[in-house]
Formats: C-alpha cells, structure tokens, sequence
C-alpha cells in the first residue's frame, strides 16, 4: 500500500513493571508510566526497558499504540483533565492515524516495521485509572497492540509518516 498517512508521535511511555496486567483479584501495583523522549524497539522481543520485553515468544503485545484523539474525545466525554494519557499504559500516543485500520497489517513509523496484532481491549482497571464509564467508552478503541519486526528507535515529533507496507 502506498498510503502513508501523516502521523504524530505525541507522548512515548514505559513501565518497568505491571499494574493491571496480571493482577486480578489483587490490588494494582504501582509501577510508574516512565514518559521518554524515544525508545529503542527490539525485533521480537518489545522494548527496552519496557514490562512486556522478552515477555513470551511471539506476544502479539510487545508494543502498544494508543490515539490521543481518543484521549482528547474521554477528557471532553467525562469531563476529566486532571489525567495524564499515561493512566491508559499503552506505550505510543499517535495523532493522525486510523490505528484500528491497521489491524492485521504491517506498517513502519520512522522506520521501524510492526505487525498490528489486535485491538488492545479495555478492561475493568480502566474505570479505576481514568474514570467511572471508561471501560465501556474504550469498546473497540482501546489501542492497538502490535509485535515490532525490526530494531530501531521512536522517536517524540512533531509528525512522521506511518506507512502501512502490507
């Protein structure tokens, strides 16, 4: 596909550890979202520094993308300013992009090569993390999930270019 539609990489975060993920029934942890101005993807195993490196063979979430319309669309929705996209621990926050449309393709920012894996589905934290009524407004645009295919490194720009090459 020749489209490569204009992309912004606003906000680039990493956790060390888990918050939600794997604690059901327990308390949250309290691992901090880690706001960087780039980070170095690595082809099969996530991102340096990040929870989910090295975390299973073949994790169809080893980075996790999120659109900061969406952020913009709950903040005016509920009402709420007071919280960082960060709550919503997805690692890239992009402005000008059909996330959801790249689901099952291969696509390149700044030339790093993902495979968009699935929707990342909103779960019952989220409620918690942004406010009341979150979980059920993010149904189907909870972010996106992806497994990067080659090394390199994203970068916070002012825009780029996501071109989806299958």
């Amino acid at each position: 596909m020749t489209d490569e539609p204009a992309i912004t990489i606003q906000h680039l975060f990493i956790s060390p550890g888990h918050n939600f993920f794997g604690h059901h029934g327990k308390p949250p942890g309290e691992n901090p979202m880690i706001e960087v101005p780039e980070v170095r993807c690595l082809a099969g195993r996530g991102i340096e520094g990040d929870r989910f490196l090295d975390y299973k063979p073949d994790y169809k979430g080893q980075i996790t993308f999120f659109p900061g319309e969406m952020y913009d669309d709950l903040c005016a929705r509920f009402g709420v300013w007071d919280k960082a996209p960060s709550v919503f621990r997805r690692n890239v926050i992009t402005r000008g992009v059909d996330l959801y449309a790249l689901v099952g393709r291969e696509f390149a920012i700044q030339g790093v090569r993902f495979l968009a894996t699935s929707e990342c589905s909103p779960c019952y934290w989220q409620d918690g993390a942004f406010t009341a009524g979150t979980e059920e407004a993010l149904r189907g645009r909870g972010g996106l999930r992806a497994k990067i295919l080659t090394d390199g490194v994203l970068r916070v720009s002012g825009s780029g270019k996501a071109a989806a090459v299958s």
